[in-house]
């Protein structure tokens, strides 16, 4: 499938701001399962952005307005051709017992995906659920397929319930979020269970112009998944907010340990407190290029 993407930010200030930085994850990576067509990224005021990729290999591009101005806005354009891009059944069949033993002899690869973080604390998500997902017998593929069905049928999406500052506790309490904290939660339960996963970032279509399934979640703006390290290497995206593996209708922007690894825009100015924020994403198939 070949999607044109984009995802606009625009910051409009109560007052001048005399300066602003920012830095930016909106670019999509080359994969396996996708490959970037072209890419643009446009900034008003007009200003230079500079470009390196991160430790986890995303692209980070950031920019710096150094005079007065009453708004930022910052639209990135892509177009991503994605393909299939499944484990093999044999891999996912694996044990879970022997799929650990094999993360053990890989852990100075694996480790920052098996620690707990910021966002993602382990021994609070271990006491508010205990339950026991992964048996050292289980076929790894069909018990990663049964906690992502866990937690779509178990919590809500709510959007406007949460932040990024909400912890997990709360989400836990209250069975509702979005999909960042619900990528989160199966983030802590995996890593509780010894199974390496990080935090994806990117963008889902809405609906399937060619069937008549429900419309997706998370289409208005970025969304989240996870990802999972399996035998053999393979990172397998899980999306617990629609209850789906990640297939071609996902379009992956960022990897992470958390949100924090992976935010779209961050950044600061000097200028007055109040601001207002906007966001528009628009994840539309195409059929040849239109860029």
């Amino acid at each position: 499938m070949r999607f044109h993407v984009t995802h606009t930010t625009q910051y409009e200030y109560a007052a001048p701001a005399s300066e602003s930085f920012a830095e930016l994850r909106v670019w999509p990576i080359d994969t396996n399962g996708q490959k970037v067509i072209h890419r643009e990224l446009v900034i008003e005021p007009e200003v230079r952005a500079d470009h390196y990729v991160d430790y986890f290999g995303n692209h980070v591009e950031f920019f710096s307005i150094p005079f007065r101005h009453s708004e930022v806005r910052v639209k990135s354009l892509a177009e991503v051709e994605t393909f299939p891009n499944q484990p093999r059944p044999s891999i996912l069949g694996t044990p879970v017992g022997e799929a650990r033993q094999i993360y053990n002899s890989k852990l100075f690869k694996l480790f920052e995906y098996l620690q707990p973080t910021e966002l993602v604390p382990l021994m609070p998500v271990r006491k508010g659920i205990r339950k026991c997902f992964f048996h050292e017998s289980d076929e790894i593929g069909p018990a990663l397929v049964r906690l992502n069905e866990w937690i779509f049928k178990r919590f809500d999406y709510k959007p406007g319930t949460t932040d990024i500052s909400t912890p997990l506790t709360e989400v836990i309490k209250n069975k509702r979020g979005v999909c960042q904290d619900f990528a989160h939660l199966m983030l802590a339960i995996l890593r509780n269970h010894g199974l390496p996963a990080r935090y994806v970032s990117g963008y889902i279509e809405a609906f399937d112009p060619e069937k008549t399934d429900p419309n997706l979640i998370g289409a208005a703006a970025s969304h989240a998944w996870v990802e999972v390290f399996l035998p053999g290497g393979f990172w397998w995206g899980l999306d617990p907010t629609n209850n789906q593996v990640a297939g071609e209708r996902h379009v992956k922007v960022a990897v992470g340990r958390d949100y924090n690894d992976v935010a779209p825009m961050r950044g600061t100015y000097k200028g007055a407190l109040d601001q207002r924020l906007q966001v528009m994403v628009s994840l539309k198939r195409t059929l040849a290029s239109t860029l």
